[in-house]
């Protein structure tokens, strides 16, 4: 069975459904093929459930892959301001918080799916569910996509829209990679980012749940790979947290095959090590009969002192804090700023927020989206080899993107 269209959007997830609003309002008859239940699965996930739509303070800066400035010419065309609007429009009151990020009002990434879905109803545009994309081929001056039920999709342009393979439950599972390749493209290695660390040390079960306060920085064979600060958080497999999250590209990506990556936590960024040093020899000073291990008590998360006195090589942590060698209070004031834990990986593609990696960018047009390899089809979203920072920047690249890609492919089809 063949259905013939104006464009086909292949992903019902964020960028699809804003490409498909975007292009219905210029008049183009639109379906979309989702492979899940429904569309939108994974949006109702972002912002743990609350939607962090965007980022006031977007710039390319938050964006990496092979080229992260071929983000300039997209958001030039639909920037922060007209996404708020966009939504504004559709009944969303967003609402900026902490480090810029904007949510909704209503506090319910659910809303956001909500308006988005009673837009492309009130357009018209078709959504077809459970719609397996299997090949996309040109035939005569358009294009057919088959499905995995046997249904054939024949339209005038297609947009792809199919996503990474983060979170592949809620949708994206790499689908479009092969649709992509199809069409003569190249694919960079898709790995996980935004994703928790894993990390080689025993103390891990010990640590499990203890938040930190500090530092994180990365190095690859010893090069410094980025650093970034805020709550760390301690699992049984590695750890977590914003700055975790943000430097995990480098642990899935690692610049050189096999290097050794290491984390790095500085406990005390406000302090150098001698000033650490002096206010430990203070604490010593003022109670030297305090047991080595109770003499941190009320400047360390009382789980971790047992754990940093041991990496810092003081075993008897039962002993006076008085009868401690001035060498083994340097060592603690040196491991408390620079505490070294080897990486062993990162958590699986099941853990990552969003995909390293794709559709590798010199093939696509900046200005259009639309593919140099195969002409009429334009590429959007998670699918291409841009990821950005956690906290709105991954949203706003999907709306963005959406909207330049079928702006351009509906004036192709209007010619």
């Amino acid at each position: 069975m063949e259905k013939s269209i104006s464009i086909l959007v292949v992903g019902g997830g964020s960028a699809g459904m804003v490409a498909a609003i975007t292009a219905a309002r210029q008049g183009c008859t639109v379906t979309v093929l989702e492979r899940m239940q429904r569309v939108g699965k994974k949006l109702l996930a972002t912002g743990n459930g609350r939607c962090n739509l965007t980022n006031l303070h977007c710039t390319p800066e938050n964006y990496h892959g092979g080229y992260p400035g071929f983000v300039e010419s997209v958001f030039a065309q639909f920037d922060v301001p007209a996404t708020l609007e966009f939504f504004r429009k559709l009944g969303v009151e967003p609402r900026a918080e902490d480090d810029g990020k904007v949510y909704p009002r209503s506090g319910q990434a659910a809303s956001v799916l909500d308006v988005l879905r009673d837009e492309m109803d009130r357009l018209g545009v078709q959504v077809i569910a459970e719609a397996r994309a299997q090949s996309l081929i040109r035939r005569g001056s358009g294009f057919e996509c088959h499905c995995t039920n046997e249904t054939a999709w024949s339209a005038q342009h297609v947009i792809l829209a199919a996503g990474g393979q983060s979170t592949p439950n809620l949708g994206s599972n790499g689908t479009g990679y092969k649709l992509a390749q199809q069409i003569g493209h190249t694919i960079i290695e898709p790995t996980p980012a935004l994703v928790q660390i894993c990390l080689a040390a025993p103390f891990l079960k010990h640590l499990a749940g203890q938040k930190l306060q500090g530092t994180a920085s990365l190095s690859a064979d010893g090069d410094p790979c980025g650093s970034a600060s805020g709550e760390l958080l301690f699992a049984d497999y590695g750890i977590s947290g914003l700055p975790i999250l943000h430097l995990s590209r480098h642990v899935s990506r690692p610049p050189r095959d096999g290097a050794a990556m290491v984390l790095q936590l500085d406990l005390f960024p406000e302090w150098s090590v001698e000033d650490l040093e002096m206010k430990i020899q203070e604490r010593i000073a003022a109670a030297p009969e305090k047991t080595a291990e109770f003499c941190f008590v009320g400047l360390l998360p009382k789980r971790t002192i047992a754990v940093l006195l041991r990496e810092a090589g003081i075993e008897d942590i039962q002993r006076p804090c008085g009868a401690l060698e001035a060498a083994a209070v340097q060592a603690l004031a040196k491991l408390l700023k620079g505490w070294r834990i080897p990486c062993s990986g990162t958590k699986s593609w099941m853990d990552a927020q969003v995909t390293s990696g794709g559709v590798h960018v010199r093939e696509i047009n900046p200005e259009t989206l639309e593919s140099k390899c195969t002409p009429g089809v334009f590429l959007c979203g998670e699918l291409l080899d841009i990821d950005g920072d956690c906290g709105g920047y991954n949203l706003q690249w999907a709306w963005s993107s959406g909207h330049v890609a079928a702006i351009h492919a509906a004036k192709m089809t209007q010619l």
